[in-house]
């Protein structure tokens, strides 16, 4: 796993050679062991390598035979070898070990369609020489990612947006429209990013950039389309593609590791794996700490357990810099002990395995399941549940408030993902005028939905998740948090082959009662104890919620609410009200601060203090 950067215009190759190199510094973390460089007329292309595969000659870029061709990739290909056999039957010839040759190779022989083709995680361009035309693709997924800059005669591309700002004639803009649906969902659920004409590209797509156009194409697209077959037929379907998956994910000439907390996704890929070491985080807060439980299982699996406590000072003195790394505000609260879990690991091995994606494959999300008590509850007529579920969301957090909040609406209405943090309303309670001419939640669901409207509601959630939240969330916070730490993440739940059974696999097969995940975690316990089978979804907790009733956090956050610059975007009364609520023990407002916090953290890093 690496990182990439570069752009095409009308400056001089001299000129571009300094600007590369700048904008390729501006990426080290992802790559510490080499870089390299290639240069001419029209394009600047800059890299950065952590190696993996290939340690002695895969060092980038890599040319074709004729050298018309060159390419910069980030990723793996996991089924590398078979592609380089086919195309070598075909006449090509290889001067590497490294799969980035294979994709150089089968985009000659096969154009674009080498695409459909390439089993892994990759961001990649190949820059064509001869005709002076750039080839730009991103996984089916978005594990890793490609972003993309276009204003007048500046085309500019690559894994992380602050490459961008080491070029004189990038034009740092926030971007107004993002802010608004951002405090809804946590993140940035647009193409555009919050930096004006810097768009993210989107999963399974590709773009062509030539004669100073820019062309983008869809190559893959998530489908649920579920077959009728036995329950039996998929368990066993589902235990034989994890353990092929898994086994095609550890190729590596490093060495290999395995994430590891109570759920029984990564307990899954671990039990599978079966790594030396394993990695996990926790606080010392009672309940927030999965060390216990993920210790207890590698010592079943004789496994070493490798883990940290981590302190409240420790979690407040990374924030800023944590903004920095994930290029947007993102205010995923898991990203911080992710950010230390990966430089606990990066101590001992170079690549991990995680479970990211089994949730948004299998029905793993709480709000996937309790699918009979919601069929029952719905046979009351919809006129009397609405107005209950009006009044419910009005109201502090009681059990069952969600139950009666989207059993009153169309799940259209209500869903948006694993986060909800601001309502329209409350937005406007908060936002100055200029930052609310935004979308919408529902403007935003809406065409996602309209894809999936003859889909049962279990379908729909994990269509929609799986579009938004995630590649921006869920898969942006784990490359970014790994790769700040020059780590490699590998995610085999989230794979070419995984993905084609999953799709088939019906809704009732994988939520049962209020089981979710019932199929996935019935297959698991052919290597793991029932208890581990059984365990709820936990995902990083954070006792921020209990932070922020002390005076010391309190008080952090309270002088960055209070600071000058935040009035440009909110109003700070309404905003210091929130706090100052949750301090008093009033309401739970911690997601809400939260949420509010990081982008000012981010604005701060970005436009104020210009990291």
């Amino acid at each position: 796993m690496c990182g990439l950067t570069g752009f095409i215009d009308k400056k001089s190759k001299k000129e571009k050679q300094g600007i590369i190199q700048n904008m390729n510094d501006r990426i080290s973390h992802r790559g510490p062991d080499s870089e390299g460089y290639y240069i001419d007329n029209n394009v600047a292309l800059g890299f950065r390598r952590l190696s993996i595969i290939d340690l002695k000659t895969g060092d980038q870029p890599i040319y074709n035979e004729k050298e018309d061709m060159v390419i910069l990739f980030n990723g793996e290909i996991y089924n590398f070898q078979e592609l380089k056999t086919d195309l070598i039957s075909k006449g090509h010839i290889f001067n590497t070990n490294t799969d980035t040759e294979v994709i150089l190779h089968g985009y000659e022989e096969y154009k674009e369609k080498i695409l459909d083709r390439l089993r892994g995680m990759f961001g990649f361009v190949i820059w064509d020489r001869k005709n002076k035309r750039l080839f730009g693709a991103r996984d089916m997924f978005g594990i890793k990612p490609m972003y993309y800059y276009l204003n007048d005669d500046l085309f500019m591309f690559g894994s992380e947006i602050k490459s961008f700002m080491a070029h004189p004639d990038f034009k740092k803009e926030l971007n107004e429209n993002c802010l608004r649906p951002y405090l809804t969902f946590q993140y940035t659920p647009l193409d555009e990013t919050f930096f004006k004409n810097v768009y993210n590209l989107k999963p399974g797509s590709y773009f062509i950039y030539e004669n100073g156009k820019l062309d983008i194409n869809t190559y893959y697209e998530v489908n649920f389309d579920s077959e009728d077959d036995s329950f039996e037929k998929y368990m066993d379907d589902i235990k034989d593609a994890v353990k092929e998956s898994v086994w095609a994910h550890k190729i590596s000439d490093v060495k290999v590791g395995s994430f590891l907390s109570s759920g029984v996704d990564s307990s899954y890929i671990t039990a599978t794996l079966m790594p030396n070491k394993t990695f996990t985080v926790g606080f010392s807060n009672k309940h927030f700490s999965e060390i216990e439980e993920a210790s207890a299982l590698s010592n079943i699996l004789k496994i070493k357990s490798v883990n940290k406590v981590i302190t409240a000072d420790d979690f407040f003195s990374v924030c800023k810099k944590l903004q920095y790394y994930s290029d947007e505000p993102h205010a995923n609260l898991s990203a911080v002990p992710l950010y230390f879990l990966s430089k606990l690991a990066r101590k001992h091995v170079t690549v991990v395995l995680s479970g990211e994606g089994a949730d948004e494959l299998f029905g793993g999300y709480a709000s996937y399941g309790l699918v009979k008590e919601d069929l029952k509850y719905r046979k009351i007529p919809k006129f009397i549940r609405k107005p209950i579920g009006k009044i419910a969301k009005n109201l502090n957090s009681f059990h069952g408030k969600n139950f009666l909040v989207r059993n009153g609406l169309d799940v259209e209405d209500y869903y948006i993902g694993q986060a909800f943090i601001f309502d329209e309303k409350e937005k406007k309670g908060i936002l100055k005028p200029k930052y609310l001419k935004g979308l919408t939640y529902k403007q935003i669901t809406k065409p996602y939905f309209d894809k999936v409207k003859d889909k049962d509601d279990i379908t729909k959630m994990q269509y929609l998740d799986m579009h938004l939240w995630l590649p921006h969330d869920i898969l942006l916070k784990a490359d970014k948090m790994t790769m700040a730490n020059s780590l490699e993440l590998r995610v085999p739940f989230l794979d070419r082959k995984m993905m084609n059974l999953a799709s088939k696999i019906p809704s009732s097969y994988k939520i049962k009662d209020t089981e979710t995940k019932y199929i996935f975690r019935k297959c698991s316990k052919e290597v793991l104890p029932d208890e581990w089978v059984r365990r709820p979804k936990l995902g990083f907790p954070v006792p921020f919620t209990d932070w922020l009733k002390e005076d010391k956090y309190y008080n952090i956050i309270k002088e960055e609410f209070q600071n000058d610059y935040v009035s440009e975007f909110f109003y700070q009364d309404s905003i210091i009200d929130l706090l100052d609520k949750h301090h008093q023990n009033k309401k739970n407002n911690a997601r809400k601060i939260w949420t509010i916090y990081t982008f000012l953290l981010w604005y701060k890093v970005y436009f104020i203090e210009n990291w």
